[in-house]
């Protein structure tokens, strides 16, 4: 029973909206005011309309006001009437100037001095490599003091030079340090008591003989060994001799060559028999 009673209330209903809207008046626009007279009139344009157009459809009514304020006694122009559209005026457009090319013929760019060429620097001429060392050793010699003669002969052509013993081809030279014989045998025993104080060792008293009490400190086969033995006894603060025993070897002159000297030309100084090459790191 309820369902009939809304459905009833609701056909009620719809009747009653379409009968208002078949029966109802269009309303009324209301006429546009009349815009008072010299007032520029507000349009509407559509999109797409040229701005020039509308620039000079807004001017318009203000340049005829101004028209009449500047003649007082002229007649005014009806309201409705349209106002003349004015002439457009063509802006000037800004053409170039030749000036600056007209100048730049007038004037022209002076001409670029030409840049003088700097030579290269020569380049240095190569250094030739210097010449390797060159070493001969002089002899042979009798004995030392005329080795020592021929290194003072050779001189500057010869530096540095050295002196040097070559044992006899049989073998049997013999180099004794000694040092001299004592007054008696409690003398010698006293000196070496000093020797051992010094921190010297190989010595021996000799007993018996023409050396007698004398106190030996070593025999060597070759010069060199001697002497350094003899250099470590001399700074103990001894003074020893060298003597030589057996066949008797000889002696050479060694050294490196000086620069522009010849191996004939210091042979010849030194009064030499012989000359041979020699390694030069034999010297060092």
């Amino acid at each position: 029973m309820l369902t009939r009673a809304l459905i009833v209330v609701l056909a009620i209903l719809n009747l009653g909206v379409a009968s208002w809207w078949l029966l109802r008046t269009e309303p009324t626009r209301a006429a546009a005011p009349t815009p008072p007279s010299g007032v520029a009139e507000l349009r509407w344009l559509p999109g797409g309309t040229d701005a020039v157009a509308v620039a000079q459809t807004a001017v318009a009514p203000t340049e005829a006001l101004v028209a009449r304020e500047a003649a007082p006694g002229a007649a005014l122009a009806p309201a409705d009437a349209p106002a003349a559209a004015p002439t457009p005026t063509a802006t000037p457009q800004p053409q170039p100037t030749a000036a600056a090319p007209l100048a730049a013929v007038a004037n022209p760019a002076a001409p670029t001095p030409p840049v003088a060429e700097t030579p290269a620097p020569e380049k240095p001429a190569p250094e030739k490599p210097a010449a390797p060392p060159r070493c001969i050793a002089l002899g042979p010699f009798a004995d030392r003091a005329a080795a020592v003669a021929a290194q003072g002969r050779a001189g500057s052509l010869l530096t540095p030079a050295r002196l040097r013993e070559q044992p006899a081809a049989s073998g049997s030279a013999r180099y004794r340090v000694l040092l001299p014989a004592a007054a008696s045998r409690d003398d010698a025993q006293a000196t070496v008591k000093r020797i051992v104080a010094a921190g010297l060792s190989d010595y021996y008293i000799i007993g018996q003989g023409e050396e007698a009490n004398a106190i030996a400190l070593g025999q060597y086969r070759n010069r060199e060994g001697a002497e350094r033995r003899m250099a470590a006894v001399q700074a103990a603060g001894f003074q020893p001799r060298l003597v030589a025993s057996g066949e008797a070897g000889q002696w050479w002159l060694e050294g490196q060559l000086a620069n522009g000297s010849e191996p004939g030309q210091v042979q010849q100084r030194s009064a030499a028999a012989q000359q041979r090459s020699l390694d030069c790191t034999r010297l060092r």
